[in-house]
């Protein structure tokens, strides 16, 4: 667990995985800090990601139906993965964004886990922008810098209007994103004047002067470990509140960045609260079909280890659901 690591190895992955340094580098300081190569060895499985021990809706799910589907931007084609229930009918609409390493087995899964709770949910390969998401993380890692940020901000936009417009969709259309995602995130809502929920995963924020453009209702969430990103909270909620935007903001004790991204082991410190699942959330909906009065879920789960909470799924927290149900 990340408790259990020594913060400056956890670091060292970070900077890794956001291209500060490459592999080799990595590997070598990794091993000073271990205190040598066969305890870097055996590190690693706590650092690196496993898409199969994360996976919690297998993708040939009898409840499904998933497809490879593509839409039109102005920046060309992009594609993606849709999940959506057989049951046929009109759904909110949840727009997965991914990290820095582009469209991944475990964003497919994240996908499936908002489908299973009535949602259609698209993710999206905004890596389609320079060839597609390549089979290799590492490679996947190697080419997010070459993609050029606005282009996907104008991608994210087309998006929402493709989303919108679906045969199986309400018209009503939210984005959770992580890390890299949570940025876009911030950056589509700043966008998007039809971006109705946004959900932001230690996600950096978009400048004070753009903030007067968010119309979507936001939740902000981080990890108390990530100073380059945390950095930039207090001027972003100040802004939020001189424009009067609507939003909630959790900072969780003891986390660090990947917390609420289930392929990472270290990700198991404290998750936050109503993972769509939990006994929690499956009342939740039964008592208030998405629009329970709010509740203080930020410190009743403070208390709540990660040994104690259920087995999580992909958050989709009340406030966004309300505002796209």
């Amino acid at each position: 667990m990340a408790r259990d690591l020594d913060q400056r190895i956890i670091n060292l992955y970070d900077r890794f995985t956001h291209g500060g340094i490459n592999r080799r580098d990595f590997l070598d300081q990794l091993s000073r800090l271990a205190g040598s190569t066969a305890a870097a060895v055996a590190l690693l499985p706590l650092l690196q990601n496993d898409y199969a021990q994360a996976a919690i809706i297998a993708d040939n799910d009898a409840r499904l139906v998933t497809d490879r589907v593509s839409y039109d931007s102005p920046k060309g084609k992009i594609n993606g993965y849709l999940a959506r229930a057989k049951a046929k009918g009109k759904r909110p609409v949840v727009l997965v964004i991914h990290e820095n390493r582009g469209l991944n087995p475990h964003l497919e899964d994240v996908a499936r886990r908002f489908a299973v709770e009535g949602y259609l949910a698209y993710a999206v390969d905004l890596l389609s922008l320079v060839g597609g998401t390549p089979a290799s993380e590492d490679a996947a890692r190697e080419l997010h810098p070459k993609m050029n940020q606005d282009d996907a901000v104008a991608a994210l936009v087309s998006a929402v209007t493709f989303l919108k417009s679906h045969p199986e969709s309400t018209g009503k259309v939210g984005a959770v994103g992580f890390c890299f995602g949570g940025l876009m995130v911030n950056r589509l809502a700043a966008s998007s004047p039809g971006l109705d929920a946004g959900i932001a995963y230690y996600g950096r924020q978009v400048p004070a002067a753009q903030v007067p453009n968010i119309k979507a209702a936001l939740m902000l969430h981080y990890a108390e470990n990530d100073d380059g990103v945390n950095a930039g909270i207090a001027a972003y909620e100040e802004a939020l509140k001189a424009n009067n935007k609507k939003y909630v903001k959790h900072v969780y004790p003891g986390t660090q960045p990947p917390s609420a991204t289930t392929s990472a082991p270290r990700a198991t410190t404290r998750p936050p609260p109503n993972w769509p699942g939990s006994a929690r959330w499956r009342s939740f909906r039964k008592t208030s079909a998405h629009r329970q009065r709010p509740r203080d879920e930020e410190r009743r789960s403070q208390g709540n280890s990660a040994a104690s909470e259920p087995r999580r799924r992909c958050e989709f927290n009340r406030a966004a659901s309300k505002a796209i149900s």
